[in-house]
């Protein structure tokens, strides 16, 4: 499956932006989905993750509240919105997809898109 991650940009604090995945050569439904983000100098780490089967979301800690992971299985794609953005939300995210089951590690993760940058100014 090839992943291509788009909407990103420059945004100021508190402000919104909605990251979008879309997935080609294969659906969506053989895989369990994940966001990730890596700032300068920091190692990647989990954003948010969804489980195309049951409808199951889980969250980073400094997220929860603020970011909702959603999908659209016709469209093969799926999303990120991202509420009340902090400035050390700043980093490159890559949506993934994993065959195994929904978790944090990105080791697990088979499939990535080629990222994209989001910036908070403060």
């Amino acid at each position: 499956v090839q992943l291509q991650a788009s909407g990103g940009g420059l945004v100021q604090a508190g402000g919104s932006l909605r990251l979008s995945c879309a997935a080609s050569g294969r659906s969506f439904m053989r895989y369990n989905m994940g966001w990730f983000r890596q700032a300068p100098g920091k190692e990647r780490e989990f954003v948010a993750g969804m489980n195309w089967n049951g409808g199951s979301s889980r969250y980073e800690d400094s997220v929860k509240g603020r970011f909702t992971i959603s999908g659209n299985n016709a469209q093969n794609t799926v999303y990120l919105q991202m509420n009340s953005l902090k400035p050390e939300d700043t980093a490159v995210y890559y949506c993934a997809a994993t065959d195994r089951y929904l978790n944090s590690d990105a080791r697990t993760y088979s499939y990535w898109g080629q990222g994209t940058q989001v910036t908070v100014s403060s």
